[in-house]
């Protein structure tokens, strides 16, 4: 279900399977949402709004599919039954400056909350939280393979010191498929993932360029979090992932997951920050990370 028709077509020339159904429509669009809901087991809500400076200037836009959208997809997904609904966020929904953060938290909150809002239902909610996707649009990299491809010898970096979590395509889809598998309502699952400082990114696919500082974007960060200290206290430590909570009454009736794994309570004021040393990736796992994506 997506507005991207062409994406939807060349999607259909490469799988070719009766469970397979391609809907034109909007999260906007409530009605149209219901009726591509009807039959649906399992909701994975990935559609955002989600390139940051145009957020800032566009703002009512990405309120109407981030915020507005996630109302309806939640409504949809009572109305038709769902047994289980996964909504993608993002580290800017950690601590916002951004508008395009601020709209994705407020949906975080809707989704975490639509499970006490609407009593009596079958229907569970939680959320998955992760940094960048590799080569997905509008990241950086796909931008310095560009400039290298043209030979360009000074790269724009907006700031020196920056860093960024970051995400394999396969990495992100297998972490969702396990908390579909794990989620019982209301977490807000992190995965364990690491950070790369941007210029060490930019040497390694053009070793000998310079770099023109060009300033922070409008509502960039320098650096992002996932698991922010103010919620340090509703945080559990799992072995491949973080969950946090609502509320201290969720956090206990949910300290084991489906697979019977306890989770550990974290450090008071414990933050997961893409600055932190343990985070950061050395330039030898950079250049094994980036191996398959560089071509």
């Amino acid at each position: 279900y997506s507005r991207d028709e062409f994406k939807q077509y060349s999607l259909e020339q490469n799988f070719s399977n009766p469970k397979l159904k391609f809907i034109i429509g909007d999260v906007r669009d409530l009605e149209r949402l219901k009726i591509a809901c009807r039959g649906v087991d399992t909701l994975i809500h990935a559609a955002a709004l989600k390139h940051v400076p145009i957020a800032e200037k566009n703002p009512i836009e990405y309120i109407k599919t981030n915020i507005q959208g996630a109302e309806n997809v939640i409504k949809a997904s009572i109305y038709n039954n769902i047994n289980k609904v996964l909504a993608l966020s993002t580290d800017k929904a950690a601590n916002p400056i951004n508008l395009y953060g601020t709209t994705k938290l407020a949906s975080d909150k809707l989704f975490i909350s639509a499970n006490k809002e609407y009593p009596k239902i079958k229907t569970i909610f939680s959320v998955v939280r992760y940094g960048n996707v590799i080569n997905s649009r509008g990241s950086v990299l796909p931008l310095f393979k560009e400039l290298k491809r043209k030979k360009f010898k000074t790269l724009p970096i907006t700031h020196k010191e920056m860093t960024r979590f970051w995400i394999s395509l396969e990495e992100g889809v297998e972490f969702v498929k396990d908390c579909l598998e794990m989620m019982r309502g209301e977490e807000i699952f992190v995965p364990k993932i690491k950070s790369i400082k941007t210029v060490d990114l930019a040497r390694l696919i053009i070793p000998k360029s310079k770099f023109k500082m060009i300033g922070i974007r409008p509502g960039e960060k320098i650096h992002e979090t996932l698991c922010p200290k103010e919620t340090s206290q509703l945080t559990l430590e799992f072995k491949k992932y973080y969950s946090i909570y609502p509320n201290e009454q969720s956090l206990k009736e949910k300290q084991y997951n489906t697979l019977r794994e306890k989770g550990v309570k974290v450090p008071e004021n414990f933050e997961y920050s893409s600055d932190n040393s343990n985070s950061l990736m050395k330039k030898s796992e950079i250049n094994k990370f980036l191996k398959n994506y560089l071509v």
